[in-house]
């Protein structure tokens, strides 16, 4: 939420002038607008063009169904015309694709065959779902970011059903959003505000969106088999008490991640505020890449008093590693951290911190506390949790190969007892290429895979 309109409107004219066609829709295309009702209790069909005109609702108590193959574009425009699709709470969105027929958001314009250069982003809204879980808020309930809350009891999330059910998003990939509303505020790929546990979340890809990939405001959804790639801001963001459980997750920044010294892009960003409940995902296979040695600062950040636990996963490509907030209120991120309700177990970094197992991980402040001490403790714990300093094998520069070459990477945590999780004898989001040569679940669905080895 950090940007300016200069580079935004630079990023348009980009957009604008390196297109390789101009493609026009059928004039049998289906525009969507919303006046108020709503899109109704609906079925989008693969065999129709669907452009969004504006911000379009799936008001409470209405159920949007898409097909599989379906592609859903949106009109492009800033502020009060900006376009997005958003699910209000009590209203469900059913997008159930597969690997070979994905659900696809993009921008008008976008044939699908490189009219629109992969890294263009801010050129439409994004998909926001809101549900009635929990959030941590003082009156339980919020107004999502991102859209003017003025007399929109559609924009309102959060309640007190931790298994609210928002629908499913499966196999949809959501491409080039992210579009300036006011300066300093655009939309994230996927905003997630409250969504509860009986949403099902699998398979979906955000890229090349000027803010965040995915953003959750608290609630409880669990999710796996997410791709947030080349994003202005964050890849995954979680406030406001969030405490899913999440699996399989690649972040990738790309060149136009933000590099604010004060308020860097992150590939994971975790903060919460004094209330409940608190910020606690449990983050299993990811495979995070950054922009490299010299280009931006932390991986991970957590802020405040959020807490959680990274396990399994591998961490490349950055002049910082992972960061704990020192505020020196009770309870907050270091304090977690040191009660062990913050844990990095069974972890693999390769050019992070210059190698440095001491360096990985450390305390920020901005208080004037002395860190010293608590630098140490964040330091012996990287030998505690069995994080090592290894080379994966991976190739993080286009094109990306993405499973390791080898499945030799130590002990591994053991998964928690919870249906959400997977069997996963590895580290990282893909396995290794010795044991799964044709398994990479990134491939054909994904934006992405255009840029991967084959």
């Amino acid at each position: 939420m950090k940007k300016s309109f200069l580079l935004l409107l630079i990023l348009t004219l980009s957009y604008s002038s390196c297109r390789k066609s101009d493609y026009v829709l059928s004039d049998q295309h289906t525009l969507i607008t919303d006046k108020g009702s709503g899109t109704g209790t609906t079925t989008w069909t693969a065999d129709k063009n669907y452009l969004l005109n504006g911000k379009v609702y799936v008001n409470d108590g209405q159920t949007l169904t898409i097909e599989p193959g379906t592609v859903i574009r949106a009109k492009t425009g800033q502020g009060e015309k900006a376009s997005a699709l958003i699910v209000a709470r009590g209203g469900k969105i059913i997008a159930n694709g597969t690997a070979q027929k994905p659900i696809i958001f993009t921008v008008e314009g976008d044939d699908l065959q490189g009219s629109v250069p992969i890294e263009s982003n801010g050129l439409w809204g994004g998909v926001i779902i809101l549900g009635n879980a929990p959030v941590n808020s003082d009156k339980s309930e919020n107004h999502i970011e991102g859209i003017n809350p003025a007399k929109n009891e559609r924009v309102i999330y959060g309640g007190s059903d931790p298994n609210d059910n928002s629908g499913i998003l499966r196999y949809v990939s959501i491409r080039h959003g992210g579009t300036l509303l006011s300066p300093g505020n655009e939309i994230n790929g996927l905003t997630l505000g409250g969504v509860g546990r009986g949403t099902t979340l699998e398979y979906i890809e955000v890229i090349s969106n000027r803010d965040d990939g995915f953003e959750f405001f608290g609630g409880t959804v669990n999710a796996r088999y997410l791709v947030s790639a080349y994003n202005g801001d964050d890849a995954f963001d979680f406030d406001l008490g969030h405490n899913g459980n999440l699996q399989f997750l690649v972040g990738i920044q790309g060149p136009k991640a933000e590099e604010d010294v004060n308020d860097p892009a992150l590939l994971l960003e975790l903060s919460d505020r004094e209330g409940s409940p608190k910020t606690r995902p449990l983050i299993a296979n990811g495979t995070f890449i950054g922009k490299g040695a010299t280009a931006n600062k932390a991986m991970l950040r957590f802020d405040k008093s959020a807490s959680g636990q990274i396990i399994n996963s591998i961490f490349m490509d950055s002049s910082y590693g992972l960061q704990v907030e020192y505020t020196g209120k009770p309870n907050d991120s270091y304090q977690l951290f040191t009660n062990k309700h913050l844990q990095f177990t069974n972890n693999i970094f390769h050019q992070v911190a210059n190698n440095s197992s001491l360096q990985v991980f450390s305390i920020f402040t901005t208080t004037n506390h002395d860190i010293s001490d608590e630098d140490a403790l964040l330091k012996a714990h990287f030998s505690e949790g069995q994080n090592s300093i290894l080379d994966p094998g991976l190739s993080t520069k286009i094109p990306y190969q993405l499973q390791p070459t080898t499945s030799d990477f130590g002990p591994l945590a053991p998964l928690p007892d919870n249906p959400h999780f997977q069997n996963a004898p590895y580290k990282g989001a893909l396995p290794p290429l010795p044991d799964s040569p044709d398994h990479n679940w990134l491939q054909g669905w994904t934006l992405l895979s255009t840029h991967l080895n084959p």
